[in-house]
């Protein structure tokens, strides 16, 4: 997770710096995003309680909670895909000849951080798929617990580079 850290540092201070260089073109960051951001956030929080439940042993209300965890997952990841539509219906070229260096920082750093969610949502699903499983009973809160902790991570990542985009950027 450090290195992760370092390198969306890396990016977002490449960004400041090309941004002062000029040929920047603004634009405002599409609205889908805040939709996209309280997903994520609900998404931490279900998954906080899905990891409560199964220290519970209440597994019917954990595997609705991972399942709602995962289902959030892939919102979240539509509705980046939904932001990137809205910019292109703007004109705003994220790659190839055209693109803005700008537009393309955006571009790069958002398909960073939704190739972490989708490593997140393919966890998500493993562990979901345990939860259905009926032949094994295992009760260690590890699996859970990593889990739980890249995916609030990956959620403390899109905080920041939301605020980032919208204040900083």
């Amino acid at each position: 997770m450090g290195s992760i850290v370092m390198m969306f540092i890396a990016f977002t201070s490449a960004y400041i710096v090309k941004r002062n260089t000029g040929n920047w073109l603004e634009f405002a960051v599409p609205k889908v995003f805040w939709y996209s951001t309280f997903v994520i956030m609900l998404s931490s929080v279900t998954i906080h309680l899905a990891a409560k439940a199964f220290k519970a042993r209440e597994i019917s209300r954990y595997r609705v909670l991972i399942t709602l965890t995962a289902l959030l997952g892939v919102t979240f990841m539509a509705l980046q895909l939904y932001g990137f539509s809205d910019l292109e219906n703007r004109g705003i070229a994220l790659i190839g000849p055209k693109s803005n260096s700008s537009a393309s920082f955006l571009y790069v750093i958002t398909w960073v951080h939704i190739l972490h969610v989708l490593g997140g949502v393919a966890a998500l699903l493993t562990i979901f798929i345990r939860a259905y499983a009926s032949r094994v009973k295992n009760y260690s809160s590890l699996p859970i617990d990593l889990v739980s902790t890249y995916w609030h991570f990956v959620d403390v990542i899109w905080i920041y580079l939301f605020v980032f985009y919208n204040w900083i950027g």
